[in-house]
């Protein structure tokens, strides 16, 4: 085997396999913090199964949510939907726009000509 072909063995290996837990473990602490700080969990490889479990903490947390609402007084505010979790190759998704009351107002105005 080459030394080129164990490389690509290596950092092709899953993150929770033994060879790379020992390499994290061997490694300083200024360099663990270091890749701490640049970490993108959403740029990494994910496997079935780690997709699967992010869909069921997805829903979990949608299930909650709406429990939370349903249990909420009407006249308190009721919390922010939760944010899936980011996956690889997916970019994040942006907030729908709220229609406040001043922007409601002038689009009423801006409708019936008033801004003219």
């Amino acid at each position: 085997m080459s030394w080129r072909r164990l490389r690509v063995l290596i950092q092709h290996l899953p993150p929770e396999s033994a060879t790379l837990t020992a390499l994290r473990n061997a490694m300083p602490e200024e360099d663990l913090a270091r890749q701490a700080e640049n970490a993108e969990p959403e740029r990494d490889r994910w496997s079935k199964l780690e997709h699967l479990v992010s869909l069921v903490a997805d829903r979990v947390a949608r299930v909650e949510y709406v429990l939370i609402c349903a249990n909420t007084d009407k006249k308190t505010k009721r919390p922010d939907p939760p944010e899936p979790i980011r996956r690889p190759g997916a970019k994040q998704v942006k907030p729908k726009a709220q229609l406040t009351e001043g922007g409601a107002n002038f689009l009423f105005k801006l409708i019936n000509g008033g801004a003219a």
